[in-house]
Formats: structure tokens, sequence, C-alpha cells
């Protein structure tokens, strides 16, 4: 803890550390309750592994960690203009600025000018072309970070540009056809058994002949990560030309990668460890690269360490973030409101990137459906080419902006036949053994939907609160009140194959310590605590005795990024495989000294049973090193039973399906446009959970985030200059504790994976955040009521208060 704090407020925080330790005791103490009968170490709510070290302030990131001697700092200078080429640099006025060791561009880059994650057309720093506003042009390295800052700024004073017009939203990009990647199309013909180009004609037929059409048109915005850390990198020169960069990142190997190639290196020579990130969300799978390797080449160039540390103002201005999507769309349905034919066409703000706006697409693409049968579908996805920052990964992937198009339509199908949308999206619902069939061919083979739905539908007493929402409005001229309930159905794996695979290393120690090691990265989601149970329960030891120790390409190489909600599926079983290995081992030398079979040894609460006898684990332990036995053990997993086609996009692209549902209740100020949440009812699939307390805080966190997203998180360009205008908390509005609601209530479903995932969990990471579709749609449900629910609303995402009232206008007009 920072001892310079105020004495007040460190007495506040140790108190506050206090507290939390006493909870965590207490939450501990149950565990051990529960694992003392059983054994088990999984399937309990334990803090997470660092939370006493964060409440506290002694949880050490990046910037927190002791500065070697000779460090210098960097900072940005960025573009002042969105699209042009940069004509000339003047950079010796910069360079006799106070405290300025160095300053570099583009030319200073020993090897690859780029750190684009899939297609190499993402420069670290400007080589002539002007992409964006706020795209790096040079780096300046001073003896402090204000100097390095101070100099930077003078950007503008530096370039010399020739201007030319941008373009700066989907719809432009699409107008004028550019795109950072070929478009994808996916379409199927369940009735004319076809997939692909052939099927778009009988899914035009299907619509074109069905009793009702719909033909609209809807936009989501974008959505800033919002880490609490901002990108940073540490770069640290070592022997013979080598780098280690400790780098706040959920993909390791990547900045490896990417670090190598600028500095015309091999892979061997750089070294990429990161022991937590203060939250990344998607913002830090690639989009840490350009720091990475700025930081890198500064030091190689001067042989010096050197930090680079974002102003969260240059975060907002260099990083891309969430894609925003705008959408067209023509359904045909019948009188139950079961959709007979969709179309639609999904466009992208990628930015002046592809990144990774092909697989964001793709999964968009893959979740269009959500938890429904469409028989005859058609979807089109663009990914705009834009002069705005490069848009990247974010919680769900692209999932959600998928998702919310088609339960857009389930809405507006059912406010248009006048029935409860409950009802409507019901009678679209996958079947069991039968209608299971997605657009791109997996059977949906552990649909659970309708059972999870049925539940939440009663616990939260929807049917009811229904009728006393309807008896509020009737009697409420200016405040109007709106409940929904959206399911959710999201699939689990990388669509990219390879990526599906994990490695972890597990070391016993010869007093029964267990250290552990895996290539998943911790950015407070409670990974490594996951994974040190598991460890523990294969081990039958206590947790205590488990200690995980920071991602590190030295140690687990060729790792997947920590993204697409797969962390502790792949990183889980890789450990397990590697404790196992250890396990087996040990009940080999102790049936071996002491009788017995090896497959009748038991071991459980760091006790190890063997032949009527009972042995602590290190006293066995101990045993075995004498006997030469093998103490660690290398793990690996790959996951099982999937395929992609990624031109047809066929095949099977997930190894499960996570499920949820979620009722929300507002309250709409239909003057102002305000609005309140004010009960939200949720449950959640997590399989067998290895964690509830925390896939349960998961579950939540994945809420409100989303919440903010559709609500109140607004990006906003200047339509002349380009200028993100909405680039600090003063103008980008994410949720407070203020938008929680009074009443939240989530449960976990109780139920496995069908799965062989890690003791049939299921990932929770990502699907939370279309629970609060819900939150939208009840909002809707309210604007709709102001109208008397006459018109349609045209509400559009995120709904701020003014796309709130400008949707309330439409409908009382």
């Amino acid at each position: 803890m920072n001892k310079s704090l105020d004495p007040a407020l460190l007495q506040a925080a140790q108190s506050f550390a206090d507290y939390q330790h006493n909870v965590a005791a207490r939450i501990d103490a149950q565990a051990e309750a529960r694992a003392h009968e059983d054994g088990a170490r999984v399937g309990i709510s334990r803090p997470h592994e660092s939370a006493h070290l964060h409440v506290a302030g002694e949880a050490p990131y990046i910037d927190d960690l002791p500065e070697l001697a000779g460090t210098l700092h960097c900072a940005l200078g960025l573009s002042p203009v969105a699209h042009g080429r940069l004509t000339a640099l003047s950079l010796e006025a910069i360079r006799a600025m106070p405290g300025v060791v160095d300053v570099l561009s583009a030319a200073d880059i020993p090897g690859t000018n780029d750190c684009g994650s899939i297609i190499h057309d993402d420069p670290i720093l400007c080589d002539g072309e002007v992409r964006y506003l706020g795209q790096p042009i040079f780096a300046v390295v001073a003896r402090t970070r204000d100097e390095a800052r101070r100099a930077a700024a003078r950007a503008k004073q530096a370039v010399t540009i020739e201007e030319a017009p941008p373009v700066l939203t989907p719809r432009d990009a699409h107008a004028c056809g550019q795109y950072v990647l070929p478009p994808s199309h996916l379409s199927r013909s369940a009735s004319a058994g076809v997939h692909g180009a052939p099927a778009n004609a009988a899914v035009r037929a299907a619509i074109a002949a069905a009793p009702y059409k719909l033909k609209s048109s809807f936009d989501v915005g974008g959505q800033e990560q919002f880490y609490l850390e901002g990108q940073i990198s540490y770069a640290i020169p070592k022997e013979g030309g080598a780098m280690h960069v400790y780098c706040s990142t959920q993909h390791p190997s990547e900045m490896q990668h990417l670090v190598a190639h600028a500095l015309h290196l091999h892979a061997n020579e750089v070294h990429v460890e990161c022991r937590r990130m203060g939250g990344g969300f998607g913002g830090k799978e690639s989009q840490s690269g350009l720091f990475a390797c700025v930081a890198a080449v500064a030091a190689r160039k001067l042989r010096r360490p050197v930090k680079l540390r974002l102003d969260r103002d240059d975060d907002f201005m260099v990083t891309g973030r969430r894609h925003c999507f705008w959408y067209e769309y023509e359904v045909g349905f019948d009188d139950e409101g079961r959709v007979l034919g969709a179309e639609i066409t999904m466009v992208s703000r990628a930015g002046h990137s592809a990144d990774l706006s092909g697989p964001v697409m793709t999964r968009a693409l893959c979740h269009f459906d959500n938890a429904y049968w469409l028989p005859e579908v058609a979807m089109h996805g663009y990914s705009g080419k834009t002069n705005t920052q490069s848009n990247t990964a974010f919680r769900g992937f692209g999932g959600p902006q998928g998702a919310i198009a088609i339960e857009n339509i389930m809405d507006s199908v059912a406010r248009q036949l006048g029935r409860d949308p409950l009802d409507v999206r019901r009678n679209n619902f996958y079947g069991q053994g039968e209608r299971n069939i997605t657009p791109y061919g997996q059977t949906v083979s552990d649909n659970i939907v309708h059972e999870l739905v049925a539940q939440l539908e009663a616990s939260s007493d929807y049917r009811a609160r229904r009728e006393a929402v309807a008896a509020f409005n009737a009697t409420s001229p200016v405040l109007k009140r709106g409940i929904a309930l959206a399911p959710l159905k999201f699939g689990i794996s990388f669509n990219v194959k390879h990526f599906n695979q994990a490695g972890a290393l597990v070391h016993v120690y010869n007093d029964g310590s267990i250290l552990v090691n895996h290539g998943g990265t911790e950015m407070g989601q409670g990974l490594n605590t996951k994974v040190a149970q598991v460890v523990a329960h294969e081990l039958g030891v206590h947790f205590d005795s488990v200690r995980v120790t920071a991602t590190d390409t030295t140690k687990v190489a060729n790792t997947s990024a920590t993204a697409a909600s797969t962390g502790a599926d792949l990183n889980g079983k890789a450990a397990q495989d590697a404790a196992r290995q250890i396990r087996e081992r040990l009940a080999a030398c102790a049936a071996a000294r002491h009788g017995g079979k090896p497959e009748d040894v038991r071991f459980a609460n760091g006790k190890v049973f063997v032949n009527g006898r009972e042995l602590g684990f290190d006293t066995l332990v101990g045993e075995a090193y004498l006997d030469r036995v093998q103490l660690w053990s290398d793990g690996f997993y790959a996951t099982p039973g999937l395929s992609w086609d990624k031109d047809t996009l066929q095949g099977r692209p997930f190894f499960y399906y996570a499920y949820g549902a979620a009722v929300s209740e507002v309250v709409v100020d239909t003057l102002t446009g305000e609005f309140k949440l004010l009960r939200a009812d949720i449950l959640h699939d997590a399989g067998k959970s290895l964690n509830p307390a925390v896939d349960i805080g998961q579950v939540e966190g994945a809420f409100i985030q989303g919440m903010g997203w559709l609500t109140t998180e607004e990006l906003v360009w200047h339509p002349q200059s380009g200028k993100l205008t909405t680039h600090a908390p003063s103008t980008y509005k994410i949720p407070t504790a203020n938008d929680c609601p009074p009443v939240l209530n989530v449960r976990l479903f109780e139920g496995p994976n069908f799965e062989d995932s890690i003791h049939r969990s299921k990932a929770v990471g990502e699907p939370p955040l279309l629970l609060p579709f819900s939150v939208f749609f009840a909002i809707r449900d309210a604007v709709s009521a102001a109208g008397g629910h006459r018109v349609d609303p045209p509400l559009q995402a995120p709904a701020t208060c003014e796309s709130i009232l400008r949707a309330i206008t439409a409908v009382q007009a």
C-alpha cells in the first residue's frame, strides 16, 4: 500500500481490507467445511486469489513494479487530422525540449513496422498515410513521463499533413464500398436443403410468401473497454540483444511475436510477462501490441529500460473498441410470430485496419440466430473501413451485435401482432430433437432454453408484473413503465480451430507446496483462482497449498489469447492434465512403499489414504522425492470435435452453448427521456460452476457493463474533423453504482454441461453480456406505452435520454 497517502484514507482502506479479509475467511471456512466432507475443491465459492491484495492496494500492476536505474519514459505524438498523407516530419524542436533523450519515427524501427493481428495492415508508427485522428506518428523518450508527454503534445507543430476527406461512419463506408476485408455471407434454406448463395433465392421467396412482413433498420453503438489500468508496457534490454517486456496484455504470445518482428529478432529472444491486468475486456488482446513494440524499439535503440503508459485521453484516441453496427433487414412471419424467412445486412465500423474485425463479424453472423430456429435466413456482413481507431475485441466479440438484431426483430414482430414478446420469442425457440440446426450447420444438442426461461418466468412473476405495468401506465401520463424478458444462447470456443489449445506446468515441491503456471492471463475475472481450485482438487490438497504465477512466454509457449470465454475451459483442462500425471506417479509410489493398488490410493484434504494407512500429502511427496519420482509435469489440452470452414462458414465452431435469460423492469420519464432500472431477475447457465461466487460476480458485472453499452455509453466523432469527442470520463458515461437496480436477483441455473468441459462447468465471461438486452427492450416497451402501443418504437442503441426522447416523439406523433 502506498504509504504517502493521507493517514485517514489509509485507515479507511485498511478497515475495508480487514472487512474483506473477514468475509473471505468466512467463505473459506464454509468452503473448507464442505471440502472436508467430500474432499472437493471445485464447485465451492472462494474469494478471488488476489482479493485481499486488491483492497489493500498491495497487488502490483506493471506501473507498480520498481523501476530499474536509468529507466526512461515514452509518450506518443498523435496525428491531429483524420485522413491524409504525412509529407514532412520536423522533430528537431521536440528533441531540444527539456528532458527529451530521443524522438523515434517509423524509420527507427529495425524490423517490420506493423502490429496487425491477422492482416499486416496496421503500422506501429505512421509511415506515410495518415489514417485517423490520434494515430501515433512519433514517440518521445524522456527522463520523466511528464517531460515526454509535454514534448509529444507538440505533435501539431512537428507534422505537415496533406489532408483528405475522412470516411467516418459504417453507412458511408458501405455506400462507397470501402471495407477492410471482403464481405462475408451466411445463408441457409431448410426447405431447399441448401446453404450459401443457392439459398438466397429460397429465403427471398419465403419472405415474399409470408402472411406478414417487416422491413426496417437499426443502429447499435460501439463501446469503450474502459479498463481501470490503461495500456502499459515496460521494456528492459537483456544480454545478447534480447528483450524482456512487462506488458498489460491478454495475449503474451502475440506480443512476443510482434515485438520480435519489430526488432528483427527470433521469438526466443523476446520474453513477455504479465502477472495481472487491471481489466482487459478484449481491449488488450491485440491492441497492446503497438505499445509493447514502441517501448521495445526505444529500449533497443537507447539500451535502457523504457516504460510507455498511456494517459486515459490518449488511450481513447489511439485504441479501438467494440464495433458499432448498422443493420437493414426484412423478415416474413406468420400469425404466431414464427419467423418464416429473414434477410439481414450488417455493416460494422471496423476502423482504419482489419485488426480482429473479420472474426468479430463471423461471430456476429453466427449469433444472429441467438436462441431461435430460422429456417430460411440470409446474412451479409461488411466490415466498413473508416478513418477512425481500428476497432477490436470486446467482451462478446461480435456475438452481442449479432444477437441484438434478432431480438429487436422479435420485439417488433410481437408489437405488429399485438402479442406478448415473450410468447413470440418462445414460439421461435430452437427445438429439442428437431428444428435444431443452426444456419452454420451445427446441431444444438444441449438446448435448455425452454426449461431455463420457464423457471425465470415463474420466479420473476413475469406475467403478474406485466399486468401491473399495464395498470400503472393506464393511470400515469408522464412516467411509463416497461418490462421485458430476453433469452440468450452463446457459443463457446474460438472460431479459429487451432486457437483452442492450452498448456500448463505444475510443480510439486518437496514440502508439499505446489506452483502452477499456465498460458491464460488474469485480468480480474478469477481465472487463476479457478485453475488453483482445479489443481488442488486433482491432488487432494488444501487450496492454500497452490500458488499460480505470472503468465510468462518462457514457461508455456505458443499460448492463445485469454478471450472467447475459454480461459478456464482451456487452461483448467491443461492444468488438470498436468496435476493428474503427478497424482498418478504419487499413487504408484505410495502403493510401492505401503502396499495396495495405485488405483485405490485416495487423495483428499491434504491427506493420502493408502492400504489402510493415512499419510500427509507432504510426507508422501518427501518419500517420492527420495524414490526419484518426477514431481513436476506439463499438461496440454485441445478442445475436441471442432471444425470450421472459413470460406463456406459451415461446421461446428463451438464446443457447447451457454444459456441464460433476464427480466428487467424500468420506468421512463417521457418529458426528459431519463430512465431508471427498477428490478432485474437473472437466471444464468454456468454448468456445474467451478466457483459460484466468482461466476455470479461475472454475471453481475457483465449485466451492468452491457447495460452501459445499450443505454449511456455513447461514442461521438466530430462529423468534419473526425475527432472522437467523447474521450474521457467527463463525456463518456459508464455505469456507476447508482445505475445498479435496487432489486437485483441473480441465480445460476442448476445442471452440468452436456460436454466434457472442466468439471462440467461452462464459460461465464462473455455470455452474460447479452442479459441486459432485457433492459433495452424494457425501455422500448415503456416508449411503446407512451404511444399507446400503436407504433413500433424506432429506438436506437445506446438508449440515451436523447435517443429515448426521439423515439417517444415518434410514437406519440
